[in-house]
């Protein structure tokens, strides 16, 4: 039994809850869930997010696989956090001088992450799957490795459980996750159906945002280097 099969079998029978976007992060985590854990749930988090398809496309995502979804109110996050995801009149940029990009929602895991946590503590799961990474990011101090093991211990003492916050993707950049989508032959479902871009075209997307961008260069990397192996 190699080290996949048996952290398979160590979760077979246990429950776990998936935050879910409909992105490509988030969806390659869905599948990756689908095959270790006996039940799998997704939560989506409605914080009036400039681009609302996601909402669309996460629940689309979730009915084709049979899959119990939760859409969370979590409007006062657009209240605390304006920035380009959650104000129109915000045009996406990049971060200049070593400072983050205007689409950072502060606190959006901090929040997303313990309601998680919360709602899988009442459907008696013990684990949430996130799709948060630390190579290819945008600095979010909130995708950082520290935060989500930081924030697992804090809500075990919070609750008084042992819950498991998993990170699937968290060393794994663009490309090797393109690699593990195709792993779990799920590579042209991930590249279609799924919705990435900052400005709420699925699929390919508008090409042209930051998120789009990463996301096409990830990909071309990954089939260059698959079709030279073939």
């Amino acid at each position: 039994m190699d080290k996949k099969e048996g952290l398979a079998l160590s979760f077979a029978n246990e429950k776990a809850v998936v935050v879910f976007s409909g992105g490509q992060d988030s969806t390659t985590c869905l599948f990756w869930a689908l095959e270790r854990f006996e039940e799998v749930s997704a939560v989506t988090f409605d914080y009036g997010q400039r681009h609302r398809e996601e909402l669309k496309v996460a629940k689309s995502i979730t009915e084709e696989h049979g899959i119990e979804h939760k859409v969370m109110d979590m409007s006062l996050l657009n209240q605390l956090a304006p920035n380009a995801l959650t104000r129109d009149d915000i045009k996406v940029q990049d971060g200049q001088d070593g400072e983050l990009p205007n689409t950072f929602v502060e606190g959006r895991n901090l929040l997303f992450f313990s309601f998680a946590t919360i709602y899988a503590s009442q459907k008696g799961a013990k684990h949430i799957v996130t799709g948060v990474c630390e190579t290819d990011y945008s600095g979010y101090p909130d995708c950082r490795d520290v935060f989500v093991k930081s924030l697992n211990v804090s809500l075990n003492l919070a609750l008084d459980k042992d819950f498991v916050l998993h990170t699937p993707l968290m060393w794994l950049d663009k490309k090797e996750t393109w690699e593990l989508a195709d792993k779990l032959g799920r590579l042209s479902y991930v590249k279609e159906k799924t919705l990435t871009c900052y400005n709420g075209v699925p699929g390919d997307g508008c090409g042209e945002c930051p998120a789009c961008r990463l996301r096409q260069a990830g990909y071309e990397q990954y089939i260059k280097e698959k079709e030279r192996e073939e």
